[in-house]
């Protein structure tokens, strides 16, 4: 098995920290070497204290889901001797209330565009198989009680 890291770093820069008047500007630092802005979203913090530029926890999360997913669908797919050319997905974050009233991502949607070369093209009923092995296959999509769904167009 394999384990992978990140490294979270913060420094406080705030006026006030006691009151709440800090940025929770931040740099993640993952384990190859490549380093990312983060804040909280400016939806939950407003600026000052956040930065819209920069990735925030809940686009991170939708951003490994469809990584991962899409990284298994170009696997699943070759297996079935198919050949992609392009593969891009708008993915969707939905964050709710649960039953206890705290917020979560309730729901990823997935909505890849795959363009496809070579003679043999899957039908859309093999791309719907194609899509269902991936998410079977995907490790972020086995770690998460969230709802992922896959709209093909």
């Amino acid at each position: 098995m394999s384990t992978h890291t990140a490294t979270i770093r913060w420094q406080n820069t705030g006026p006030d920290f006691l009151k709440r008047c800090y940025s929770r500007e931040h740099t993640i630092h993952f384990d190859g070497g490549a380093i990312v802005p983060g804040s909280p979203s400016p939806h939950i913090v407003p600026a000052p204290w956040s930065n819209a530029a920069a990735v925030d926890p809940e686009e991170a999360f939708v951003a490994s889901v469809a990584s991962c997913h899409m990284l298994w669908f170009l696997h699943v797919a070759i297996d079935a001797g198919f050949e992609a050319s392009s593969y891009e997905d708008q993915a969707v974050g939905e964050m709710t209330k649960n039953e206890q009233g705290k917020l979560w991502i309730s729901r990823v949607r997935l909505h890849p565009r795959i363009e496809w070369r070579g003679e043999r093209h899957p039908t859309a009923s093999e791309q719907k198989r194609l899509h269902h092995q991936a998410h079977d296959e995907c490790f972020i999509a086995n770690s998460i009680k969230t709802e992922v769904t896959i709209n093909n167009p």
